[in-house]
């Protein structure tokens, strides 16, 4: 019994990071206006990484994180891959979707928190609105019910990273984490501001002295870590596919691309 917990606990320690790398992207990162469509589920365009569009990064850890870069596209490629393949045919599209819109939803604080910092007040309360439409008339969040109301369809989404970029700071050199991707210094910092403020990281953190996930059973964690990371992972690999496919230098590819998107993102 002693040996099967301290396998659960790799587990949802393997699937946590995971799910911190996942989020982000999608929900997300890269997890962002949205980076995969909400309504179809489709990823961006391919134009929407154009290889030819200008871009300055700063990578003086560029051996380093090229070193990652190719460790994490084999655990991407030979790991990850069939396993949510063999998910998606255990959790059929329309429940995994129905997941993901639920675990979208209690990210809220997230995307209304970085609202108000940036002083963008009426997205906040669209925001807060979104929220109340989809917690009490799609069942908790798992019916996307804003979709149908046209200024709630597509509020371009909010985080730290993008907040740290308001607010005139640099982005700073580019890092390439084991598992987690690449990130600039800023988004990085951002991500782990984000971990706080949303309710799927206080399993992770310990806010005055008192444990937020310590009466759930580690079972349950695991659960429901395992299946947070799963819903959003797919289109993860697929926006991640699209960014190194075709490309003579998938790195500098990758590299590039998130830089631009992010950019983007915040100057929306």
């Amino acid at each position: 019994m002693l040996r099967l917990q301290r396998l659960a606990l790799t587990t949802l320690a393997t699937f946590s990071a995971l799910a911190l790398f996942a989020a982000p992207l999608a929900a997300q990162t890269l997890d962002r206006g949205r980076a995969i469509d909400e309504r179809t589920g489709a990823a961006p365009d391919e134009d929407d990484f154009d290889d030819y569009a200008a871009v300055r990064v700063s990578d003086p850890l560029e051996g380093w994180n090229r070193r990652v870069f190719a460790f994490n596209d084999w655990t991407y490629t030979r790991v990850l891959t069939p396993a949510t393949k063999a998910y998606e045919t255990v959790v059929r599209p329309p429940v995994n979707r129905a997941i993901g819109n639920f675990f979208d939803n209690i990210r809220f604080p997230v995307r209304f928190v970085n609202s108000v910092l940036q002083g963008k007040f009426s997205r906040a309360e669209l925001e807060t609105r979104k929220f109340v439409v989809n917690t009490l008339g799609g069942l908790g969040g798992f019916i996307r019910q804003s979709d149908n109301v046209p200024s709630l369809a597509e509020i371009p989404r909010e985080d730290f990273g993008q907040t740290l970029g308001v607010w005139g700071v640099p982005h700073g050199p580019y890092i390439v984490v084991p598992i987690f991707g690449g990130y600039s210094l800023r988004d990085l910092t951002g991500r782990l501001g984000d971990t706080v403020v949303s309710p799927t990281g206080w399993e992770y953190i310990d806010l005055g002295g008192h444990d937020w996930a310590g009466e759930l059973d580690w079972q349950w964690r695991t659960t429901i870590t395992v299946t947070d990371t799963m819903s959003t992972l797919p289109g993860v690999l697929e926006i991640y596919g699209q960014m190194k496919d075709a490309a003579v230098d998938p790195y500098l590819s990758v590299r590039d691309a998130t830089r631009r998107y992010r950019d983007a993102e915040t100057a929306r």
